[in-house]
């Protein structure tokens, strides 16, 4: 690295973003500095993409290790992921593994601290996962919010439901097709009902083998009357949106579970008919842990080709406006930038 500035993403507010010149971080102790080598979208971004934000967002990176600070034992070289939040490794949360739940969290990386829609990213050691080398730096993103946000909710059902037989995800959106993928990997070669507006995401879903549900024009219940079915043992809201909710739950079984991944809207619940009578759990999800990242590498490994398939699009940090108009017209999957 000979130069000391790097080309970054800037989201100037009303849907439009510009590309800069700004420093080149240095490590610190504790911190690694990373080549971008991916980072994808996410539908979390719609408010930065839309109102502006004064950090550079991306939180879904990928890269490799070019210079590392004091007190890190990473090597030059390294390729990793980056975990979204900043956890302190100390409270009593992150001491039993949920750092999701951090109790003194420093920050969210591309919503307080400079994120991955850039050349470079400065990230703490101790949230830089390496990644085997034989992952490229656009597929060893799937890791992250895919695959991590995806399998978490999953467990989060199977928690309180030990004999999932069918699964609906409202939502096929890039985190409700994680959620379908998932659960065809941890679950087994159940049905999976996958319910959204978009044509596109649809097919995608279908083609991934869930079954799905177009709720542009049905009722669920109706779509899931078209399958020969009522009800399903676990339901994951990926939509974030109040009918999708409200929707779900009330085709969950007896003894079954919901799932809250997307945020959003609410969820109106009646105490004895949702919750008493049909002994519902009703569960929120947020992110993942970090220790469930090697697991999820095990699943890449063998599940690669499969998984593969939720990324769609590939686009140039030059191209990051175009990308983020197209994401949000809902006629992709994933799309990553390869800066």
């Amino acid at each position: 690295m000979t130069s000391r500035t790097m080309r970054a993403a800037r989201f100037g507010g009303e849907s439009r973003i510009t590309i800069v010149d700004v420093p080149l971080p240095e490590p610190g102790s504790g911190q690694l500095l990373l080549r971008v080598g991916a980072n994808a979208l996410c539908g979390s971004e719609r408010g930065q993409f839309r109102n502006g934000a004064p950090v550079t967002p991306g939180h879904e990176a990928a890269g490799v290790v070019v210079a590392v600070g004091s007190d890190t034992h990473t090597v030059v070289g390294t390729a990793g992921v980056v975990f979204l939040m900043a956890f302190c490794g100390e409270c009593h949360n992150c001491r039993r593994g949920a750092t999701n739940q951090c109790l003194a969290k420093r920050g969210d990386m591309g919503f307080n601290r400079d994120g991955g829609y850039a050349e470079y990213e400065l990230v703490d050691e101790s949230t830089f996962f390496a990644t085997p080398a034989e992952f490229n730096a656009a597929d060893a993103t799937l890791l992250l919010d895919i695959m991590g946000t995806g399998g978490h909710a999953i467990e989060r059902g199977r928690r309180v439901h030990d004999d999932i037989r069918s699964v609906h995800v409202a939502g096929a959106g890039p985190i409700g097709l994680g959620v379908l993928a998932m659960a065809k990997i941890m679950l087994g070669d159940l049905p999976v009902y996958i319910s959204d507006v978009s044509p596109y995401r649809l097919a995608l879903a279908e083609k991934m083998g869930g079954l799905p549900v177009d709720v542009s024009s049905d009722l669920l219940a109706d779509g899931f009357a078209r399958h020969g079915i009522l009800h399903v043992d676990l339901a994951i809201d990926t939509s974030g949106k109040g009918a999708a909710r409200q929707a779900a739950i009330d085709c969950v079984d007896k003894r079954g579970a919901f799932v809250c991944v997307g945020h959003g809207e609410g969820l109106s619940l009646d105490v004895s008919r949702h919750l008493i009578a049909p002994e519902h759990a009703v569960l929120g999800s947020e992110y993942f842990c970090f220790d469930e990242l090697p697991a999820n590498v095990e699943r890449l490994r063998s599940h690669r080709d499969y998984i593969v398939q939720i990324i769609t699009h590939r686009m140039s940090l030059s191209e990051i406006q175009n990308a983020f108009e197209l994401f949000f017209g809902g006629a992709t999957g994933k799309v990553v930038i390869e800066p």
